[in-house]
């Protein structure tokens, strides 16, 4: 199978791309054979991640335990601020892989990407105010700080709709998750979507604010799964590229789930992040092994999650026409094939 390099589109990267170069080892498992000729096909793909711990912890494990070279692929990963970037360029054919947040999922619900595995389930996001702020009615006029496309633009539209609300009873002032950081600490707006670890850094600078909204108040209706996706039309032309992929994702989640302590140090020192800050983050997510993920695959739990996601945005206008059924968008045979 031929897989093409491509490069990366210029300008969407926050930090280097980390070249990872499957080609040591002296045995097939690892590709090559003693004399150092590879014994089977390497696949080159290119991998976005966000530089936090969801985002970054499997690729950490996979870089540090060499499970992409155990695999037979060539990984070249590139730093990104958010899910719909990566998925543009998937469009383009500049990304073969990325990940997403749970905000992001309404773009594999409108067939713009494939989910391929599940990464973990968060539990970090808020709606955070100003002190004085009580609750969610209370923000009706306000200004609310919301970066679109988001599990911080999720939880608002949640929060207003359990209060009884709509998004036209706020003042939405759309921005980047830094931006929503700095508007916040210069109190510019009154309130904000927003998830941790930034919320730690606005502590620093607002330590009375009040937090109006989490993720486990939604918990009876709405789990936050955040993915890992390819583009829409990869798996149907690259079976064994995915499967290879796969073999290093489910590898890399039973190291995390055993490890975690050394997964978090390896997490900081890939992003060149304070321990606490890691420690902290990581916190706020459940994670799963491999088995855990073929169970729920099967029984058809997480195509639940995806469904209820998928009606939630189409409820909320993010997505138009019919969304995508859960099954068609969620490569989940493939993700329990690549475990025999």
């Amino acid at each position: 199978m031929n897989i093409r390099r491509r490069s990366l589109l210029a300008g969407l990267a926050t930090i280097p791309a980390i070249a990872v170069i499957a080609a040591c080892g002296s045995d097939k498992e690892t590709g090559v054979d003693a004399s150092g000729q590879p014994t089977q096909e390497i696949f080159p793909v290119n991998f976005g991640y966000i530089p936090d711990f969801n985002g970054t912890s499997l690729l950490a494990v996979a870089n540090d335990q060499k499970l992409w070279e155990k695999h037979g692929v060539e990984a070249s990963l590139k730093s990104f601020t958010n899910g719909p970037l990566q998925i543009q360029a998937m469009g383009t054919g500049d990304l073969d892989f990325g990940y997403i947040g749970p905000g992001a999922m309404w773009l594999p619900a409108s067939g713009k990407a494939k989910v391929v595995s599940i990464n973990g389930t968060g539990q970090a996001d808020r709606v955070i105010a100003q002190a004085g702020i009580t609750s969610i009615q209370d923000l009706k006029g306000k200004k609310v700080a919301i970066p679109e496309g988001t599990s911080g633009d999720m939880i608002v539209q949640l929060a207003l709709e359990k209060a009884g609300m709509t998004i036209d009873d706020i003042q939405k002032v759309a921005m980047d998750p830094s931006t929503v950081v700095a508007a916040f600490a210069s109190k510019q707006v009154d309130a904000a979507g927003i998830w941790y670890p930034m919320i730690d850094v606005i502590k620093e600078q607002v330590p009375d604010l009040v937090e109006l909204a989490k993720n486990s108040d939604f918990a009876d209706t709405m789990a936050f799964p955040n993915v890992f996706v390819t583009g829409q039309d990869y798996p149907e032309k690259n079976p064994e590229a995915l499967n290879r992929v796969l073999k290093v994702l489910r590898d890399a989640m039973d190291y995390r789930k055993e490890n975690m302590d050394e997964v978090i140090q390896m997490v900081a020192t890939m992003n060149k992040a304070e321990l606490d800050a890691i420690k902290g983050d990581a916190s706020n997510g459940e994670y799963y092994s491999s088995a855990d993920l073929d169970a729920m695959s099967e029984d058809g739990t997480i195509t639940k999650w995806f469904d209820a996601m998928s009606s939630f945005f189409a409820d909320n206008g993010k997505i138009e026409g019919t969304p995508v059924v859960a099954s068609e968008f969620y490569t989940g045979e493939a993700f329990v094939e690549a475990g025999k």
